[in-house]
């Protein structure tokens, strides 16, 4: 049990250590941005973020509404 733990705390504390040091290395100091809308590459293919594909379809979604709506008025 104990070596499982004292393995554990080691592995967590290599992890944090090569974050330490990614930091330290950087230019500024910071990482990187994880989110999709950030990342170049996921722009290119025309991947977005999970919220704004949701609002895009959402205003299509009504969009579709109001002219169905139009045509069964003029109907």
């Amino acid at each position: 049990m104990i070596e499982t733990i004292a393995c554990s705390m080691l592995i967590i504390a290599i992890a944090m250590l090569f974050l330490a040091i990614k930091v330290v290395v950087r230019k500024n100091g910071t990482m990187s941005s994880m989110h999709i809308h950030d990342s170049k590459a996921m722009k290119e293919r025309g991947i977005h973020c999970v919220m704004d594909q949701d609002r895009e379809e959402r205003m299509r979604a009504k969009r579709i509404s109001e002219k169905l709506k139009k045509l069964a008025k003029e109907n």
